[in-house]
């Protein structure tokens, strides 16, 4: 599974519709949708400031957070920027690995 940070923030309809019905519908939308996706939320959190929420998932891969975020941008209640997380085990697998690279320049 890949690990993914859904940085949201809602359109004046989204607003409204947290208005309606509470954070917690929300939360619970969102949890079944990822459910049935073959995934799981670790963790839903609304934020004051620039964002309005933040969501932390692990989904089977890319496409499938591709496709989550195609699908709610087109619902037009929210907009997500997708951010791929790595732990950091993985980070150091990619230091690992030898590179063959010139900077611009050289």
């Amino acid at each position: 599974m890949a690990k993914f940070l859904f940085v949201v923030n809602y359109t004046v309809a989204g607003e409204k519709g947290i208005v309606a019905k509470g954070g917690s519908d929300r939360r619970t939308a969102v949890s079944k949708m990822v459910t049935e996706l073959g995934g799981k939320v670790d963790a839903f959190y609304f934020a004051f400031g620039h964002d309005d929420a933040y969501v932390i998932v692990d989904l089977p891969d890319n496409e499938t957070a591709a496709a989550v975020s195609l699908t709610v941008g087109e619902a037009a209640g929210a907009t997500l920027s997708t951010i791929v997380l790595l732990t950091p085990e993985q980070i150091d697998a990619a230091v690992k690995k030898h590179i063959d690279y010139r900077k611009p320049g050289a």
